[in-house]
């Protein structure tokens, strides 16, 4: 019986203390190849597993949107689910299963890439690079 207390004494005290470590990675100053930005930052939070998207157009890029689409704002933010594989975050998939995009992320690279799928065939093309990468691993 007291084996058994002395195996299990440590699990529930190690146990909760697993939860409590978190990771957040903050991808900023990310440039675009299409439009232009004053803000353009990524917040992944690995323990909730959810990026955050914070982003302001400059005047000029807003201006071309706002004339496709007038629910375009200046200043967004948008959440997507995300999970690692092999190294990499992605976003869960936007589509159908024949036809989908995802981003996605290498851990500790400066990149963003977009993956599309059609039919099985996929593509793969960078949408950014950020200047700034910071990583904070919190403990409580």
């Amino acid at each position: 019986m007291n084996k058994i207390k002395f195996l299990i004494f440590p699990f529930l005290i190690f146990l909760p203390l697993q939860g409590l470590k978190s990771e957040t990675i903050i991808m900023s100053a990310c440039d675009d190849k299409q439009d232009e930005f004053l803000k353009n930052e990524y917040i992944l939070n690995l323990d909730e597993l959810i990026m955050t998207r914070n982003y302001v157009y400059k005047e000029k890029t807003y201006k071309k949107h706002k004339i496709t689409d007038l629910s375009v704002k200046k200043t967004n933010s948008y959440v997507k689910n995300i999970y690692e594989e092999d190294g990499k975050i992605l976003t869960y998939k936007h589509g159908y299963p024949q036809f989908y995009t995802q981003i996605f992320f290498e851990k500790g690279k400066q990149e963003i890439f977009m993956k599309t799928v059609l039919n099985d065939e996929e593509g793969i093309s960078k949408i950014s690079t950020c200047a700034t990468i910071e990583k904070f691993k919190k403990e409580s």
